[in-house]
């Protein structure tokens, strides 16, 4: 199945990077910046199977590397003509890309660290099984699934949620209420969080809701941007 959009209304297509080197470790990874796995590079061109005829007008991705090298693979996978150009965040390389761009041949690519994975501060690297037997099964578990506890010098969901949901607000919606199709592609917590503003998800139900990687999940919304549809596009051989 082919992705099309709802008629001019706007759409917004969330993909969570394919499944990453430390994904398959079973490691946390926050802000360690490591690539895909062999498994997340299939995901990642699956995903841009299912997405191959969807022309997107902007596309924002998260700063890290597993994020970017799921969206090149989706880019390659693309039958639009258009060329994908970054802009970036950091104020030099802002500065001197000195380009307005030309939206009938380009697709801007808006690269944030406000979409970044929620950071896990001590816990970054280590292997979750062990983590578990060191601290606790329960303990470990309210630091993954609570909404407002804070790993040991890391960041809880609601603090992921601070930083991403504005930026969506600021950014994204803006697009949206333009009747444009955005992609996103980042990270399991950050998606998490766009998921609980555009559902109205709780701070109770939303640390467990699952967002499968490298399968695009698809809203439509009408032009006052009520939420028409969702749809998850499952993966392609």
């Amino acid at each position: 199945m082919i992705y099309n959009g709802v008629g001019n209304l706007s759409s917004l297509i969330l993909v969570r990077h394919g499944q990453s080197q430390w994904n398959l470790e079973n490691r946390f990874t926050g802000w360690v910046d490591v690539p895909l796995s062999e498994k997340g590079i299939n995901e990642a061109i699956s995903a841009g199977k299912k997405l191959k005829d969807t022309n997107f007008d902007s596309i924002y991705v998260s700063h890290m590397y597993r994020a970017i090298q799921t969206l090149h693979y989706i880019i390659l996978e693309s039958n639009s003509d258009k060329t994908p150009i970054f802009h970036h965040e950091e104020k030099r390389i802002h500065n001197w890309e000195h380009y307005s761009g030309d939206p009938d041949k380009e697709i801007p690519v808006y690269q944030s660290v406000d979409l970044a994975e929620r950071y896990y501060g001590n816990l970054q690297g280590l292997n979750k099984a062990e983590t578990m037997d060191k601290y606790g099964k329960d303990q470990v578990h309210l630091w993954r699934r609570s909404y407002d506890i804070q790993p040991p010098g890391g960041e809880s969901l609601k603090d992921t949620c601070d930083r991403t949901i504005p930026y969506f607000k600021e950014f994204i919606l803006r697009d949206l209420k333009a009747g444009k199709t955005v992609l996103v592609t980042a990270h399991g917590n950050s998606l998490r969080s766009i998921m609980m503003h555009v559902e109205n998800i709780s701070k109770e139900d939303i640390p467990n809701v699952e967002i499968p990687t490298g399968i695009p999940i698809v809203y439509d919304f009408d032009e006052n941007m009520n939420l028409l549809k969702k749809n998850l596009l499952q993966l392609v051989p």
